[in-house]
This record gives C-alpha cells, structure tokens and sequence, in this order.
C-alpha cells in the first residue's frame, strides 16, 4: 500500500496526537473545518443540520448605536473572550480581532474638511474586513491564509502558519496580530474558553468571523453581543437583513480605492 505525503503526514500527526493524550473533540471539529474548508478533508464530516451558510458573509457596523463606552467594551470582549485573545499589556505586542480606531486612521484619504467634529472624533469598531479579493491570501506560501470558497470568510489557519508575516504586509487594514510572545500566559483562566484552541508564539491570528459559531447554528459573538449595532448576513440574499438595511442607508467601506472589495459596512446617523 502506497500513501502520499499528505496522507502519512496526516496519521503522523494523529499518532503524535495520540502519544499526547489527544486533542478535545471540539478541538478536533474545528481542525477538520479548516481542512474542509481547503478541500483536505471530505466536508461532510463537519455537517451541522443547524449550521447557517451564505454565499458571501458580510457586516454592518451601525455607528450610531454605539453610545457608551460599554457598548464599544461588550463587544470587543464577547470576540477576545471566546476566542481566547491574551492581554499582554504592550501595545506593540497587542493582539487584537476587534477593536476601536479614529477615524483618521481607520479611513485615511476620506476625510472632509466640513465633516462634523462628532464623526472626526468618534472611535470606529474595525476587525478583518473579509475581502472579496483578499491581498494576504496572495501572499501566503503556505495557504494558512485561504479564502473560503463557500461563503466567502477569509480563514487564518494557526496550524499551518510559519510566521513570516508576508499577510500581515500584505493587508492594507492591520488586521492581522502577531504573536511575538507565548500568549497563553496572558489568557485569563477563569474566562478561558476551553472549546477554542490557544495559540502559541509565532503564529499570526485575525477575525474569522466566527465560523465554529457558524458551523452549529449561531451568529458571530460580537455580533450577539452588539444588542443590533452589528447587522450580520448574506450579501448575496437581497432578502436577508443585511441587504436590506444596505439598501435603504448610506454606507461606506475602508479602503475602497484599493480594490480588496471588503465585506464589512458602515453606516453613521
């Protein structure tokens, strides 16, 4: 019996698994969704009656639901909290999946010298904008960054990322964090999710748009957490939510000029 190297290298990593005590199932599930959604694994594996699917996932960021600072707090920490995200405490060693920027820097070149001191000053909920035509999948080697062919989420896929950063570079949002440190250290380990994996040094991790949520019937943690200041849906329905409140407000996106096509909205007032 002849096996290709993808094959031996798959039961190599099931004995080391195996020599280790195993991985927890969700653990497991999630492992086989990334290799699903690359086309490594047989999808039917990880089907879910309840799951939700769309053609093209995308958001809307409603700004103007966004009063307090609890409001902005409730929402980055319903994302960091379920998956895992450290507090180090350096800014230049943040690791970040959502959060908040000016808008100067979140849109740069769209500024309006008549544009109200209130919208100049008011702090925009920015994560991975999950781009029709992502520039960090191009420049992947190993295709830990892919874009999902089913619905459109742009994946990060830890286990196979080297570290070389060509992603981060090549993403014109920021949107990506590296992990200079271990960072498990860092996980508060009374609010650790124990059903998501953890990182370790040098490994590059984003928004996925929470797509093990996707995958058993549930919406975006942020999105949950929002109380309807995050609109999530399919850009391809023209009756889903999502389409609808784009078709009735005015919105904008970051970045436009570039091409990328992102999949998250915003809208103000």
């Amino acid at each position: 019996m002849s096996i290709d190297r993808r094959q031996f290298l798959k039961i190599a990593g099931a004995s080391a698994l195996l020599g280790l005590g195993g991985l927890s199932t969700s653990h497991l599930l999630l492992r086989n969704s990334l290799e699903a959604a690359q086309g490594l694994t047989d999808p039917s594996v990880i089907t879910d009656p309840k799951a939700l699917v769309a053609k093209r996932w995308g958001m809307v960021v409603d700004m103007s639901k966004f009063k307090t600072e609890e409001d902005y707090k409730r929402v980055m920490d319903a994302c960091h909290h379920i998956h895992n995200v450290p507090t180090i405490g350096n800014p230049k060693e943040e690791i970040k999946w959502i959060w908040k920027e000016t808008y100067e820097h979140a849109f740069p070149g769209q500024e309006d010298k008549f544009l109200s001191e209130e919208i100049k000053h008011l702090p925009f909920l920015v994560l991975c904008n999950h781009c029709e035509n992502p520039p960090c999948v191009r420049v992947c080697p190993t295709k830990a960054t892919f874009k999902r062919k089913s619905d459109g989420i742009v994946m990060m896929d830890m286990h196979r990322c080297i570290g070389c950063r060509f992603c981060m570079a090549g993403c014109p949002y920021g949107a990506r964090s590296f992990n200079y440190r271990d960072p498990r250290p860092f996980i508060d380990k009374e609010k650790e999710n124990l059903e998501f994996p953890t990182r370790m040094k040098g490994v590059v991790e984003k928004c996925t748009f929470c797509y093990e949520r996707l995958a058993v019937g549930l919406k975006p943690a942020c999105v949950e957490a929002s109380k309807g200041a995050l609109i999530f849906g399919d850009l391809e329905d023209t009756n889903s939510e999502v389409r609808r409140v784009l078709s009735t407000r005015y919105s904008f996106r970051r970045k436009p000029e570039l091409g990328t096509h992102p999949s998250v909205y915003y809208l103000i007032g």
